[in-house]
């Protein structure tokens, strides 16, 4: 497994996301962990999969985010591309909390969580 990244929940408000660079993970891809209106947080790669846009400058609106650039809605669950332009899900990585700690688990995908 790759290493975890810990980021102190209160960096991410509610209905924001924080974004994780590529070079500071071990993927080598950019993630957003996103802290959805139900409080729960999830994490995607943070480039839109229709076109390059970052998802963490999109809306979050309960538990999907809007692509700023062309409106393509993703599940933050699954990762589900939820309608055009785009068709290709996003990929999910799996985040906890502990605490006042959010942990990603970078390459690790969400359905992996137990």
């Amino acid at each position: 497994m790759s290493e975890t990244i810990k980021i102190p929940v209160s960096d991410i408000p509610e209905a924001e996301a924080y974004l994780v660079p590529g070079d500071e993970n071990s993927t080598g891809e950019d993630i957003s962990v996103f802290h959805a209106e139900d409080g729960s947080f999830y994490a995607l790669n943070d480039e839109c999969t229709h076109e390059v846009a970052s998802l963490a400058d999109g809306w979050i609106e309960g538990t999907e985010v809007e692509c700023p650039m062309h409106a393509a809605r993703f599940c933050l669950k699954s990762g589900k591309a939820l309608c055009l332009p785009a068709t290709v899900d996003a990929k999910t990585h799996k985040v906890e909390v502990e605490g006042d700690t959010v942990v990603l688990y970078p390459g690790v995908p969400a359905t992996d969580a137990e």
